[in-house]
Formats: C-alpha cells, sequence, structure tokens
C-alpha cells in the first residue's frame, strides 16, 4: 500500500508539474507575442508629431514656466488682500524692571504680552492693480512661448521624418538596382564563358556591384542615423526597435501657390505664435512702464492693532496679594489701535526716475523685437515660397533626366547583350541612371518638406495626407 501511494503521489505531482509547465509556455507566448507587436509598431507622421510635443523635454521645461506664471497671478492678486499676523512674547525678568501695566518698578516679574496685526494698501499708485495685469500678460505671454516651441518641434519632426522616407526610398533603389546588377553579372559570366565577350567586361560589372554594395551599405547607415535622430526628437532611446510606416508618399495636391507670398504672410500675422508672444511682450512692457510710474504717487495705507497682556505682578488688592487671573489680565488690559499711514515719495535718490527709464528702454526693445519678428516671419515666408518653386521645377526636371537616362540605359543594355558596347561604357550608362533616380528622390521629399513648411505658415497643420 505504500508503494501504490508514493506511485500515486508522483503521478500527481507530474501531472502538476506538467500543467504549470504548460501555463508557463503560454504566458512566455503571450509576452513574446505582445513584445513583438510593440517592436513592429510603425510610427505615423501625425503619431511622432504628438508623441513628441507630449515628450519633449524643453516643452516639459516651459510647462513649468507656464504654471510660475500662474503662481505670480495669484501673488499679484494676494496683494490686494489685507495681511495678518499675530505675536506672543513671554519672559522673566529679575532685577529692576517695571510692570507693563502699572509702570511701577519692581524687582522680578513674570511677562506676557500678545498682538493681533492686520494692515491693507489703499492706494499705491494703482501698482498692485497693474501688477495683476501683468501677470496675467505673462501667464499669456508664456502660454504663446509654449505654443511656439511646439511649433518649432512640429517642423522638426516633418524634416526627420521625412529624412527617413527618403533615406528608405534611397536603400530600396539602390538595392533593386543591385539585384538587375547581379542578373547582368550572371548573364555576362556565361558570355565569357561561352567566349563572346572578353574577360574584361565580366571584372567592370563585378566592380560596379562592389560599388552599388557599398552604396547599399551607405544607404542602411543613412536610414539607421536619420532613425535615431527621429527617436532622439521623441525621447525615445530604444533605437533599435523604432520604426516609421514603410509608406512612399507622392507630391500631395496643393494650391498653396494660389496664395501671393504677401497675402501668406498677412494670413500667418493672425495667429502665428511667435507674432503673438512679440505682441504681448509689448503690452508686458507698457504695464511695466505704468508701474514704475505708480511709484511717483502718495502710498496710502490703513492698519488695525490688538494687544494685550499679563504679569505676575498684578495682585487683586492690597487686602488680597494673589495674582490676578490670567485670563481675566487679558481682558482687563487689552487694547485697540487703529489709523491709516501717509507715504509720500519727495525724494529717493532718483531710483523711480530711472527705473522708469529702463522701463521704457524695455518697451522700446520689445517694439524693436516685434518689428523683427514680422521681418524674419516674412523673410521665411518669401524664401518658402521660392523653394516650393524652385524645388518643383528641380522635381520636374530630374523626372524629365530620369526618364531619358532610363532609355539610354536600355539602349545601351541592348548593345552590351550584342556585344555593340564595351563592359566600361555600360557602367557609366547604369551609374547615370543611378544618379538620376537618386536625385528624382531627393527632389521629390525636398520638394514635399518645402510645401508643408509654406501650407504651416499658411495655417495648414503638417500632414503627408
Amino acid at each position: 500500500m505504500k508503494v501504490k501511494t508514493n506511485t500515486s503521489t508522483n503521478n500527481i505531482n507530474q501531472k502538476i508539474k506538467i500543467r504549470m509547465k504548460s501555463k508557463l509556455i503560454i504566458i512566455i507566448a503571450l509576452f513574446s507575442i505582445s513584445i513583438s507587436q510593440a517592436q513592429l509598431k510603425k510610427w505615423t507622421l501625425q503619431e511622432c508629431v504628438e508623441y513628441a510635443v507630449e515628450n519633449n523635454l524643453s516643452v516639459a521645461q516651459f510647462e513649468l514656466d507656464f504654471e510660475n506664471a500662474k503662481i505670480d497671478k495669484s501673488d499679484a492678486l494676494g496683494a490686494l488682500l489685507p495681511n495678518l499676523t499675530g505675536d506672543a512674547t513671554i519672559s522673566e525678568d529679575l532685577g529692576l524692571s517695571f510692570n507693563p501695566t502699572t509702570q511701577e518698578p519692581i524687582n522680578s516679574q513674570l511677562t506676557f504680552t500678545g498682538n493681533v496685526n492686520s494692515s491693507a494698501t489703499l492706494f499705491n499708485g494703482l501698482r498692485n492693480y497693474r501688477r495683476i495685469n501683468r501677470a496675467k500678460l505673462n501667464a499669456i505671454s508664456n502660454q504663446y512661448r509654449l505654443e511656439d516651441l511646439k511649433d518649432d518641434i512640429r517642423v522638426n519632426v516633418a524634416q526627420s521624418y521625412l529624412d527617413v522616407l527618403s533615406n528608405k526610398e534611397q536603400l530600396k533603389v539602390s538595392q533593386a538596382q543591385y539585384a538587375v546588377t547581379e542578373q547582368d553579372m550572371k548573364r555576362t559570366k556565361e558570355l565569357v564563358e561561352s567566349g563572346v565577350v572578353p574577360r574584361g567586361d565580366l571584372l567592370e560589372i563585378e566592380a560596379t556591384a562592389a560599388t552599388q554594395e557599398q552604396q547599399i551599405v551607405n544607404n542602411e547607415a543613412l536610414v539607421t542615423i536619420s532613425k535615431i535622430t527621429l527617436a532622439q526628437l521623441l525621447q525615445i532611446t530604444d533605437y533599435e526597435n523604432f520604426d516609421i510606416a514603410d509608406d512612399t508618399y507622392e507630391i500631395p495636391p496643393s494650391d498653396i501657390l494660389s496664395n501671393s507670398a504677401k497675402s501668406i504672410f498677412a494670413k500667418a500675422l493672425e495667429f502665428r505664435n511667435d507674432i503673438k508672444l512679440a505682441e504681448t511682450n509689448i503690452e508686458l512692457a507698457e504695464e511695466d512702464v505704468k508701474i514704475s510710474k505708480g511709484a511717483y504717487y502718495p502710498t496710502l495705507s490703513t492698519f488695525i492693532n490688538y494687544n494685550s497682556r499679563f504679569s505676575d505682578q498684578n495682585l487683586v488688592s492690597v487686602e488680597d496679594p494673589s495674582v490676578i487671573p490670567f485670563i481675566d489680565q487679558l481682558y482687563l488690559f487689552d487694547g485697540l489701535r487703529y489709523g491709516f499711514r501717509l507715504d509720500v515719495p519727495f525724494f529717493n535718490g532718483w531710483n523711480t526716475r530711472n527705473s522708469v527709464k529702463r522701463a521704457k528702454i524695455d518697451l522700446e526693445r520689445a517694439r524693436l523685437s516685434m518689428e523683427q519678428t514680422k521681418l524674419e516671419l516674412e523673410t521665411s515666408i518669401n524664401q518658402a515660397y521660392v523653394d516650393v518653386n524652385t524645388t518643383l521645377k528641380s522635381y520636374e526636371a530630374a523626372e524629365k533626366t530620369l526618364e531619358a537616362r532610363r532609355t539610354a540605359y536600355q539602349y545601351s543594355k541592348d548593345r552590351f547583350e550584342v556585344g555593340l558596347m564595351n563592359s566600361f561604357e555600360f557602367s557609366q550608362a547604369q551609374a547615370r541612371l543611378d544618379n538620376a533616380e537618386a536625385e528624382v528622390i531627393r527632389t521629390k521629399y525636398n520638394h514635399i518638406f518645402r510645401l508643408k513648411i509654406l501650407e504651416f505658415f499658411y495655417g495648414i497643420p503638417i500632414s503627408l495626407n
């Protein structure tokens, strides 16, 4: 019976182990599937832009500045409210001292004093109200500053994204070219073995294949570097598993060129965050001038003070030499003091006058900065407008060149196959075709980027759709 029990127990343990292993295998498989799905994620341009805006470190820092501006607004509002403070002192005097209540000389006493104070500024040249307006403007300024940074991030992400697309397409073209060269090399090898063409032709094609292999390696490196650059903009450190959607984009239709550069500039002045930021900075400088001028005016404030005291020398009477109770003394010897205070600034070493002068200089600087921002925006729009026209013409010219190179290559290939062209001349024709295809890809994505930048100046969000 004992042997049977052990055998039965062993069977149960084996079944439990098998079930546990099965569950473990399922868990590992599910985990592996989830990891592979995460690794296979392909980022679209919209996803990249949104993720970069949400996770960029500079944006996080600017958001902290925005929160700090909100606190400044709370400080400005708090300056309008009365303050309330209190203090209490307990002490023991040894030697000659005076009773704080009767002012009689005594040798020793235990005293307690307490005060409650409150004051409020009634008028100070409207500086407190000006500071509230300034705090509101500063919060708006920080918001525009934050949005302007996000705009820059969107442009940078779009450019990096298109760089990855361009490099990937270049890689595909170089790989396809190498595949064609491999076929030519195989065919030439057969012709050499049959004695139709000299061995030098085969060596020339092999050299061309080696050059194309090198170009593939270079293009792979460019793809990797451009993906790392884009990942860094997104604050992603897992470069190995980062990739974008393998889509091929053609030049999207757009009627942006139906608008003149001047009209695009006029439209940009209405919504651009850098323009709004410059305008708000002028308003801030104007408020600073008003605040500094407020120091010329008198300051009127009000105050109220409640105080009380206790001393162990305050006795009930001569007949009853006991100390008046603590609470009773606080009621008996309390007092109230209130009034108004007027401070008139007659002369303070020209500090107020110099502060006003500095504020006016800052105001003029803000106005000049506004004009500079407008000038830079207009220059950028004019440049973008010219770039769109130029890159479009370059792309169209590159396409015509590619079509001519393809025809020339096919002609050279036909002549090479019948022995009317040597391998060197044929490799030159292929190299010219390769360069033409690369130029088409470069000019296409360059035009797409310039087009999107010009549309962005017009208020159209960056998108490849």
